[in-house]
């Protein structure tokens, strides 16, 4: 397991979101984090990359414990976040939102522990370019001189995530990529998020979207209240009705 995430507490000021949310992702793995909106799914990746960090519990990244670390310095280490919100740069065209992640990347190795960190199986076999990812979307390429603020949201969408892969992330974390987008596009973006996976990138994804997770994921937590509810593989929710309607009322 590259990520273990071990019995974590996560509280906005006095409100406690996380009670003792323990998952762990192996190297080309895409994990699930499903349940309703509100279980603490976003706080769970928020947890991860270090914007809200855990009151108690450790998050472990490649067998070190990173809980605590700034963000920036968490994805230099290797973890991508494709935020819900997508934050783009509504004021710079496409191809200036992907330049300033390609700029701001981390470098190929990174320190851990003093000595330089060996490059899992896991990560992409090449480096991210902007004629990469523009290969993956290829309507991003059309798109170029547009500024970000006048994408439709679907567009928005893979321009976080293309900026996301500039920075050569080891592991993604994909929060509710298909929220508000029309199903055309949500077939489309589950295909390309497929293709990720089979180029070896390692993915942690959390959805309410139960088609779509179970499409992609290898296995899967279900949150409830906080707390994980079930974890098992993504086959025995996707062929388990009764299993389903139990964990997600489906």
């Amino acid at each position: 397991m590259i990520l273990e995430v071990r019995d974590v507490h996560t509280a906005y000021g006095l409100s406690r979101v996380l009670f003792g949310v323990s998952i762990a992702v192996g190297a080309g793995e895409c994990v699930c984090l499903l349940g309703r909106n509100g279980v603490g799914k976003t706080t769970t990746l928020r947890s991860i990359i270090g914007l809200t960090p855990p009151s108690a519990g450790r998050v472990v990244w490649k067998g070190q414990d990173i809980t605590g670390w700034p963000p920036y310095r968490i994805a230099r280490a290797g973890i991508g976040l494709v935020p819900e919100d997508r934050r783009i740069f509504a004021d710079l065209t496409v191809w200036e939102n992907l330049d300033v992640a390609s700029r701001a990347g981390r470098s190929g190795v990174a320190p851990v522990s003093g000595r330089p960190r060996s490059v899992p199986a896991s990560r992409p076999p090449l480096q991210w370019t902007i004629e990469r990812v523009f290969d993956l979307f290829p309507t991003l390429r059309e798109l170029t001189t547009r500024p970000g603020g006048y994408l439709s949201g679907g567009e928005q969408q893979m321009l976080t995530i293309a900026r996301t892969l500039m920075g050569n992330p080891e592991l993604l974390l994909l929060d509710e990529p298909s929220e508000g987008l029309a199903p055309i596009v949500v077939d489309h973006l589950r295909e390309q998020i497929a293709r990720l996976k089979r180029e070896g990138l390692t993915i942690l994804l959390a959805e309410q979207n139960v088609g779509f997770s179970l499409a992609l994921a290898d296995r899967v937590y279900v949150l409830e209240k906080g707390s994980i509810r079930f974890s098992g593989s993504a086959a025995a929710l996707r062929d388990n009705e009764a299993l389903r309607h139990e964990m997600l009322a489906l």
